[in-house]
């Protein structure tokens, strides 16, 4: 048997958390969308990621199914994509494990997230928020997937995955049998900013609710919280170059060519000279006409619970199709006794 042949396959979640923004659906659920086709994708609702810290279990349900409908609304179609929640599929916690003793404790302390998120309570955050990402590197790796579509503020973490492949693959003498995944980082907005600061990342947790678009918006909102972002007195230019030191106006043309599947550069040779004046009705326009579709469709699918249920329950039963073969493979190698078919 040969363990270096690895099918190009993509694998990438969403932590259901609640409070899906235009930061998720531009730096994640548009570019899933759009991978479709292009080689197998395996798209998961990463549920054991959110326990990490408390959560109400009504709300993490709630919050669960929003996504799995955020997914289906943007696009992602069950019958081409793998579509699941991580609970539902064992194997993720089982290899999870088995990394926990492959990774090293200097690696995750060198993790930037853990850090950012722990703040100055470290000693009192779950063990699971410390050692999520050797879960995250088996989310990747039970799928043996070649390709991670991510935000630049989770490459780290598919770094760490490939450190852990390698470990592996080292210490148990087994050559490629996990593959080296690539992060797949490309296209406008991968990381799309606050309405209100363009220096900081948009999130459902920011104080104003005006600092960010939400996946369950209207129209009449979608365009409100555009036409009140900030913005500065210069009229867009000519080139990237000159968005230079203008975050907030940065981030609406980034906003503005991920929506239209467009460029930056696009973009400004279309508006170049216009104030923001001229710039922001037509950004919200945008908006509202990629945005409103999907709320809407997101809205409907949230009224019939079960059908969300089934989409999930159906992918997982795929989902497990590949990863139980590869943690059987990965237990033979590791030493465990398994039972025979005879």
């Amino acid at each position: 048997m040969t363990d270096a042949v690895h099918t190009p396959r993509v694998f990438s979640g969403i932590k259901p958390s609640g409070g899906l923004t235009l930061g998720n659906y531009l730096g994640a659920i548009k570019r899933f969308v759009d991978m479709q086709g292009e080689m197998e994708t395996i798209y998961c609702v990463v549920d054991m990621h959110a326990i990490t810290v408390w959560q109400d279990p009504a709300d993490l349900k709630h919050a669960t199914r929003e996504l799995a409908a955020a997914y289906l609304a943007a696009g992602i179609d069950p019958t081409r994509s793998t579509l699941f929640n991580q609970s539902q599929v064992a194997a993720h916690a089982e290899l999870g494990w088995i990394f926990n003793c492959v990774a090293r404790v200097g690696w995750m302390n060198r993790m930037t997230q853990f850090k950012d998120k722990a703040g100055k309570n470290r000693e009192k955050v779950s063990l699971g928020l410390y050692a999520y990402p050797s879960l995250m590197a088996a989310d990747i790796l039970i799928y043996h997937a070649t390709h991670v579509p991510v935000g630049e503020d989770q490459k780290q973490h598919v770094e760490l995955t490939r450190d852990i492949a390698a470990k592996f693959n080292t210490d148990y003498g087994v050559p490629d049998f996990f593959p080296q995944p690539e992060p797949i980082i490309e296209g406008p907005a991968t990381r799309v900013m606050n309405l209100r600061d363009g220096t900081k990342k948009m999130s459902k947790s920011g104080e104003s609710d005006m600092e960010r678009i939400n996946m369950t918006d209207d129209a009449d909102t979608i365009a409100k919280k555009i036409r009140k972002a900030r913005t500065d007195p210069d009229p867009l230019p000519d080139t990237v170059k000159g968005l230079d030191d203008r975050p907030e106006a940065r981030n609406l043309v980034e906003i503005y060519a991920a929506l239209s599947d467009s460029t930056p550069d696009a973009v400004l040779g279309e508006f170049a000279g216009a104030q923001f004046g001229q710039f922001k009705p037509k950004l919200a326009d945008l908006a509202v006409a990629k945005l409103e579709p999907i709320s809407t469709r997101m809205a409907d699918l949230m009224q019939d619970p079960a059908e969300i249920d089934r989409i999930l329950t159906m992918g997982a039963d795929k989902a497990r199709a590949i990863a139980d073969p590869i943690l059987d493979r990965t237990y033979d190698i590791v030493g465990f006794v398994r039972p025979r078919q005879i």
